[in-house]
């Protein structure tokens, strides 16, 4: 076995710990690094772990210099490939292109002083040593950060030294961010993550905070906004901030400001779900993501709204109502077509005399794999879109649709349930398949209670007919 097999079968090991385990690991891996251990592979156990520890709702890291110089920043991070840099976002990728560039290139003796000094307190659980050096190396970082990007010239060495404008813009906003750290300190004591509602009184405090940092380092202020947004179970509130700096309602005038940066970067994240939704193609896409985007723009857009008077006429106003208008005409297509592919695997046929008589399940062949995916597919994303269809404007259509499964779901089950105890040989193994079918529908769009009843009659139905 090869040095990459081992370290591929200890990443899978890693990423199936329980959260706890995994954070207690993780801590432990931390120390021995800070401690400057070399047996342990540091590095592709934490690489393992990483997955569970950003899913982890409450997970606290060991104190390092690296994430303590993060500290002002991140809330600002986003993991991921992209194409632009948007302002207010920071890449976790470019961390350690910063981070390099400061220890080799712009501070290289005092970033060797600032890591010995946090590595030995960290080890120590000297925690306000470590936090004191941390806020003397922010101060130093921001200010030569700035300077080593103002400029053409500078400019356009430090994207050479950065790998790109992107990263270039990252490390404007880190120093920007640095020089705030204080302020940023201050945030993160009075909104933990995640802070389900924004009071009135949190408004205030965060108020007197950007006060502050207005008369200070003013270019840094607009990001509180920024990073309180980004610690509230409902992003949306941080608009109560710039409201409240602006003393205004409407998106007109916010959006014309520099605090109107928080409604940006929410509007720009519903683009992102709409992006996203738009390149969903029939018959074949992934129901749980659509529903997972679908959700997410509706979350957004009605929280938006919610915060702010919307003029037709603004700015903000006019994006929205185009992307609601577009998103909800796409959504339609798929719920109109939803009925179709769903009732597509339940076939039936007219009986009795020149086919005159009731429609009856169609048992002339097996089920269709593909049309049975589909019909999945199409349920999976009618049931699934129900809690978010009318905020997404398209729940009346979704109802219809609901309502014609439903309507032809019904009589088929007890249809079904007849051909289980009537047939015999290849037939009933057919219809076994439809009942199946048909018991996944009825769970989805009936009840799981009503799922499992149709379930029940119809091992009783076999039951017996295997005693005759």
């Amino acid at each position: 076995m090869t040095a990459d097999d081992k370290i591929g079968l200890l990443r899978a090991f890693l990423g199936n710990l329980p959260e706890r385990m995994a954070v207690r690991l993780a801590k432990a891996i931390e120390l021995d690094r800070l401690g400057d251990g070399v047996v342990l592979p540091h590095d592709a156990i934490l690489d393992g772990l990483r997955p569970i520890l950003r899913r982890g709702t409450n997970v606290a890291r060991a104190v390092s210099p690296l994430r303590l110089f993060c500290k002002p920043f991140e809330d600002l991070l986003v993991s991921g490939p992209r194409k632009d840099k948007q302002v207010g976002r920071i890449a976790r990728g470019s961390i350690p292109i910063v981070w390099k560039w400061l220890a080799r290139t712009l501070l290289p003796a005092e970033h060797a002083d600032y890591v010995k000094i946090t590595k030995a307190a960290a080890y120590a659980y000297r925690l306000d040593e470590a936090n004191a050096a941390a806020t003397a190396y922010w101060t130093l970082a921001s200010k030569t950060m700035r300077k080593a990007l103002e400029g053409d010239a500078n400019r356009k060495s430090a994207r050479l030294a950065l790998n790109g404008e992107a990263t270039a813009a990252d490390a404007w906003e880190m120093a920007l961010l640095l020089a705030a750290g204080d302020a940023v300190r201050e945030l993160h004591a009075l909104l933990p993550r995640p802070t389900v509602a924004l009071t009135e009184d949190l408004v205030w405090s965060l108020r007197a905070i950007y006060d502050r940092l207005l008369g200070t380092v003013p270019d840094s202020a607009p990001y509180l906004a920024v990073a309180a947004m980004n610690r509230l179970t409902h992003p949306w509130e941080a608009l109560r901030l710039p409201l409240t700096i602006s003393r205004q309602t409407q998106d007109t005038l916010i959006s014309s400001t520099d605090m109107g940066l928080v409604g940006e970067i929410l509007l720009g994240d519903m683009e992102s779900h709409a992006v996203q939704i738009h390149s969903a193609r029939q018959p074949v896409f992934d129901a749980a993501e659509l529903v997972r985007h679908v959700a997410g723009f509706a979350a957004l857009s009605n929280g938006i709204v919610k915060e702010i008077e919307m003029r037709r006429d603004g700015r903000w106003g006019q994006r929205l109502m185009k992307d609601r208008a577009a998103v909800a005409e796409m959504m339609e297509s798929f719920i109109k077509r939803a009925p179709r592919e769903i009732l597509a695997v339940m076939p039936t046929l007219k009986t009795g005399s020149y086919a005159g008589g009731p429609r009856a399940p169609d048992l002339s062949r097996a089920i269709d794999p593909e049309k049975a995916e589909r019909a999945r597919r199409y349920a999976e994303l009618v049931i699934g879109c129900r809690p978010v269809a009318a905020a997404a404007s398209f729940g009346a259509t979704l109802n219809d649709a609901r309502d014609e499964v439903i309507v032809a779901l019904k009589p088929y089950c007890e249809d079904i349930l007849k051909e289980l105890r009537e047939t015999e040989g290849e037939r009933r193994r057919i219809a076994e398949q439809y009942f199946e079918m048909a018991a996944e529908l009825a769970t989805l769009f009936l009840s799981a209670e009503e799922g499992e009843f149709f379930r029940r009659r119809g091992r009783a139905a076999l039951g017996a007919k295997a005693a005759a």
